[in-house]
């Protein structure tokens, strides 16, 4: 067996979530997706404004979402830990 073996670890400050911060989101999560303005990142959960929870997405290069709903309030967080994944997206 071949194996590659490092042992430098570089921290990079402002990356991942970071680095979106300012930037319409979607969020994937355990359970739910989610959409809005990324406007905190903190260890424990994110602050997303003007947040919509997207049951369906529709394809995926259309102009918007097949069915998200507004959450009922301005500032929504969501826990990181049931984050699967996100990328920056304008719709």
């Amino acid at each position: 067996m071949k194996r590659i073996v490092t042992k430098e670890v570089e921290k990079i400050e402002g990356a991942g979530l970071e680095s979106m911060l300012g930037e319409n989101v979607m969020v994937m999560c355990l359970n739910y997706h989610y959409y809005g303005k990324l406007t905190g990142v903190n260890d424990t959960c994110i602050e997303l404004e003007g947040a919509s929870i997207v049951y369906e997405t529709g394809e995926w290069d259309a102009s918007t979402w097949k069915d998200a709903q507004k959450l009922p309030s301005f500032q929504w967080y969501i826990q990181t830990s049931v984050i699967e994944s996100f990328g920056q997206v304008d719709r």
